[in-house]
């Protein structure tokens, strides 16, 4: 049996939520609501008149799609923000948070969480993310005779 990559699978987790966040964003330019309106209507003014909420969660849907599946035209693989567990850890629960403020978007931003959760357990095991997407980790060759 070989051994669970965290890092990919939470990378399949939160390309599904992004996707998902985006759908949500798209759909709530046309019912705007606030998932927490049952509580209070303060948050009313974030989605309608102007969709300032919806426009963060797409931008945000955007950015995790383009941060987890780094096409060539988007210039972001094999960087250093692309290789960075700590700046993913750092950035999704913004974009967990902009979702679950959405009607639309609890769903994605439940998947967000999760893959924060597996993350953060593959960066715990010392996982690295590396430069080529869907690659394997390079295994350090032992030198024979050397300290």
């Amino acid at each position: 049996m070989g051994k669970l990559i965290k890092n990919h699978w939470a990378r399949l987790i939160v390309l599904t939520a992004a996707l998902y966040q985006i759908a949500a964003a798209l759909s709530a330019f046309f019912w705007p609501k606030i998932f927490w309106d049952f509580l209070t209507t303060n948050l009313n003014p974030a989605v309608r008149p102007i969709p300032i909420l919806q426009i963060l969660n797409l931008l945000l849907g955007i950015l995790a799609f383009a941060w987890e599946w780094p096409l060539p035209i988007f210039a972001f693989a094999e960087t250093a923000m692309h290789r960075s567990i700590e700046a993913r850890l750092a950035v999704y629960p913004l974009s967990a948070l902009a979702a679950l403020l959405l009607y639309q978007g609890t769903n994605p931003g439940i998947y967000y969480l999760l893959g924060m959760g597996v993350y953060f357990w593959g960066f715990s095991e010392g996982e690295v993310v590396c430069p080529d997407p869907w690659s394997l980790p390079r295994r350090r060759t032992q030198r024979v005779g050397r300290v």
